[in-house]
C-alpha cells in the first residue's frame, strides 16, 4: 500500500509554469506504474501523463504533449509534473495516482489502485 500527498499547485498567469509533485510513503513506490489525473469544476476526472516503475517509459494526453513533463525520482519517493505554457483551460485539481499492476501504461482512472487529495492549480488568463 502506498500513501500520496500532492504540492506545488497554486495561482499562475497564463503562459507560466508550475511544477507539481507528489511524494509517496512505503517502501514500494518505485515498484508502481505512477501517473496525473484533473479535475476541472463540472467535469470528469481527466488522464494527463503516466510514467512506468523505472522511469523510462512515458505517456501523455494530446493536450499535455509538448507543454508537461512527467518525471519520478525513486530514491526520494518523489513523482513530479512539469508545466509550461499553461492555459486558463488547464485549471483544475490535479491528482497524482498509483497503479500497482506493473502493467502497460494506463490512462484509465480505473486502473489506479491509490489516489492522493490532490492539489489545485488555477490559471488566469
Amino acid at each position: 500500500q502506498v500513501q500520496l500527498v500532492e504540492s506545488g499547485g497554486g495561482l499562475v498567469q497564463a503562459g507560466g509554469s508550475l511544477r507539481l509533485s507528489c511524494t509517496a510513503s512505503g517502501r514500494t513506490f518505485s515498484t508502481y506504474n505512477m501517473g496525473w489525473f484533473r479535475q476541472a469544476p463540472g467535469k470528469e476526472r481527466d488522464f494527463v501523463a503516466a510514467i512506468n516503475w523505472s522511469g523510462g517509459s512515458t505517456r501523455y494526453a494530446d493536450f499535455a504533449k509538448g507543454r508537461f513533463t512527467i518525471s519520478r525520482d525513486n530514491a526520494k519517493n518523489t513523482l513530479s509534473l512539469q508545466m509550461n505554457s499553461l492555459k486558463s483551460e488547464d485549471t483544475a485539481v490535479y491528482y497524482c495516482a498509483a497503479d500497482s499492476r506493473r502493467s502497460a501504461l494506463s490512462g484509465t482512472k480505473g486502473r489506479y489502485d491509490y489516489w492522493g487529495q490532490g492539489t489545485q492549480v488555477t490559471v488566469s488568463p
